[in-house]
C-alpha cells in the first residue's frame, strides 16, 4: 500500500525546517519517509538503475542535511530543493556515463554504435502513486513546447543546453518554457492533498 503523505501546511514545513536545523535526526526520518518513493522514482526514471538511483537520493538528503537553514527551498519548500538536487546528481551520473562511453570508445578504436530506442520510464509510463496520475494529469494539461522541454528536463535528464540542442530554439527559450510550465503546474497542483512539504 502506498505511502499516505501528510498534507503541507507553512506551519508544518517551518517546524520541520526548525528541527533540521536544530540537527532532529527524527526530523529527517520524517522527511526521508515522506520523500524518498517520489524522488527514488525520478531518479530511477533518468538513470534507469536502482543501485545508483538509491546512492542519488542518499546523496541528496545528505546534501540537505549538511547544508539545512531556515532559508532551504525558499518558499517553494523542501520537496522541490531535494527533487533540484536530485536531478542535479542524476545528470552529473549521466555525464560521466556519456564521458566513461567515449573514452572506451576511443581506446577501442569503434565508432559508438548505434542507439537503441530508450525503454519507456517506469515515472512516466507507469504512474505508481495517486500523485503521479495528478502530476501527469498536470502535465498533459501544458501546451505542447512547454511538457516537451518538462519531459526533457525531469524524464530524460537533459540539462537546458542540452534540450535546446535537440530542439534547436535558443537557450533562453528553453528557460522561458520551463519556467511558464512550472508556474502553470504550480497553479494545477495548488489543492494536491496529498503533495509533500
Amino acid at each position: 500500500m502506498p505511502l499516505r503523505l501528510e498534507r503541507s501546511t507553512p506551519e508544518r514545513e517551518q517546524s520541520l525546517r526548525e528541527r533540521l536545523v536544530a540537527r532532529d535526526e527524527q526530523a529527517l526520518v520524517e522527511l526521508i519517509e515522506q520523500t524518498s518513493p517520489w524522488l527514488l522514482s525520478v531518479a530511477q526514471a533518468m538513470l534507469q538503475d536502482r543501485d545508483e538511483a538509491e546512492e542519488v537520493v542518499y546523496h541528496a538528503y545528505r546534501i540537505l542535511w549538511d547544508n539545512v537553514t531556515l532559508e532551504t527551498g525558499g518558499s517553494a519548500g523542501l520537496m522541490p530543493y531535494l527533487l533540484r538536487v536530485a536531478r542535479h546528481r542524476c545528470i552529473d551520473r549521466l555525464r560521466d556515463r556519456r564521458r566513461v562511453q567515449r573514452k572506451i570508445e576511443k581506446a577501442i578504436g569503434e565508432s559508438p554504435a548505434p542507439r537503441a530506442a530508450p525503454p519507456e520510464l517506469d515515472e512516466a509510463g507507469n504512474p505508481g502513486w495517486r500523485v503521479h496520475a495528478q502530476v501527469h494529469a498536470a502535465l498533459e494539461g501544458l501546451p505542447p513546447d512547454q511538457r516537451t522541454a518538462v519531459q526533457l528536463a525531469y524524464f530524460e535528464g537533459l540539462t537546458h543546453s542540452e534540450i535546446a540542442h535537440r530542439l534547436a530554439i535558443p537557450l533562453g527559450t528553453v528557460k522561458t518554457r520551463l519556467r511558464l510550465a512550472f508556474g502553470r503546474l504550480r497553479t494545477a497542483l495548488a489543492n494536491l492533498e496529498d503533495w509533500v512539504l
